[in-house]
């Protein structure tokens, strides 16, 4: 469980505290805790909760109270590992703190601007609206978080940018946005779809559950142990541990040889589609635990893509050490048309500033 307490007029953290709540304990009394905690030390102005699913009617964050709550609990069954604990979290939350108002900010709301094309599935309209299916995204705190940072860094209009943000962590997404918008993502109704992640498959031909379904007689609840829990890079390598799975490939493991050039294909893929769909790329930035720790899956990713214009330094690469004093290093040589930046994620920062905002 991440938090921290932001001073949202400085931009930095006054406190931080992560806890990690095992398998049957508590966490609602976790929660509890740090928020005791965080009062001791500085007065609380609001407190701040990432919901990860905010439905088609949740878009910017939202003050929360009972009637809220219960709106986003309707929405539980498109993310049920995800909603219900945070819900219940921000119930605990409000009893310890009932006088400071309480926002959600949703993983998917920077997704809303996603257009017609990219939001719909090739589905029969009375299937999509029977059952609500369309494309949502996910990681859209984050790749907001991206986008600004992005534009203060290079200082320059975010309206004005063409950037393909990599969320690459043990789960990953690729989103393009144009003009400060998302305009294309690659995980769709749920989390499931687009790259190789740490234990989830990404894209699978359809056909492949339908076989597994017949001929395997794996269930619904056995696909989806499968295709969120043992598949991805865990499914590949027997590990979804990105560093153990380097260190092992470079000893000559081939099948996390073969695990790391599944996943960069898959991001490379992306990349190229999300330049062409744009007509162009200004920026390409890595984010998120392997895109901001790992080189060599950065340099991996951009291999092949000097027809877009995007010229890897390679020491500069090798060299990345993000801070919270230095959020965004360069990437690219001179000479390259695309900027080529890492950038450190800050969830925490990003939610406190979007909570600030709907205060004021």
């Amino acid at each position: 469980m991440k938090s921290a307490l932001i001073d949202t007029a400085l931009g930095r953290r006054v406190q931080e505290l992560h806890v990690e709540v095992v398998a049957g304990a508590d966490f609602q009394a976790a929660v509890a805790e740090l928020l005791v905690t965080y009062r001791t030390s500085a007065p609380i102005e609001a407190v701040a909760h990432r919901v990860v699913h905010g439905g088609e009617k949740f878009v910017e964050p939202t003050r929360l109270d009972d009637a809220v709550l219960s709106e986003i609990e309707q929405l539980n069954h498109l993310a049920p590992l995800h909603n219900p604990p945070a819900l219940a979290a921000i119930r605990r939350a409000r009893s310890v703190l009932p006088d400071a108002p309480h926002f959600a900010v949703f993983d998917t709301a920077f997704h809303a601007t996603l257009p017609d094309h990219a939001r719909e599935y090739a589905l029969p309209a009375d299937v999509r609206q029977r059952f609500g299916i369309r494309r949502f995204g996910f990681h859209g705190i984050n790749h907001s978080h991206v986008a600004q940072s992005v534009s203060a860094h290079l200082q320059i209009d975010v309206t004005k940018l063409r950037i393909i943000s990599c969320h690459l962590g043990n789960g990953a997404s690729v989103t393009a946005i144009e003009q400060g918008r998302s305009v294309d993502t690659s995980m769709g109704m749920t989390p499931l779809e687009g790259l190789v992640m740490g234990t989830r498959a990404g894209d699978v031909d359809p056909g492949v559950l339908l076989q597994l379904r017949r001929a395997g007689h794996l269930d619904a609840d056995e696909l989806d142990e499968l295709l969120n829990k043992r598949s991805g890079l865990k499914g590949l390598a027997g590990t979804n541990d990105m560093r153990e799975i380097e260190r092992r490939a470079s000893a000559g493991d081939q099948d996390c040889a073969l695990a790391i050039a599944v996943y960069v294909h898959r991001i490379r893929k992306y990349i190229g589609a999300y330049a062409a769909s744009m007509g162009g790329v200004d920026v390409i930035a890595f984010t998120a635990g392997v895109g901001e720790h790992s080189a060599l899956i950065r340099r991996r990713c951009l291999e092949r893509l000097e027809f877009i214009g995007a010229l890897l330094d390679v020491t500069r690469n090798e060299a990345v050490k993000l801070t919270s004093d230095q959020p965004v290093a360069i990437l690219n040589v001179s000479a390259s048309k695309v900027q080529l930046l890492a950038v450190r994620a800050d969830e925490e920062l990003a939610i406190a500033q979007a909570a600030a905002a709907a205060l004021s």
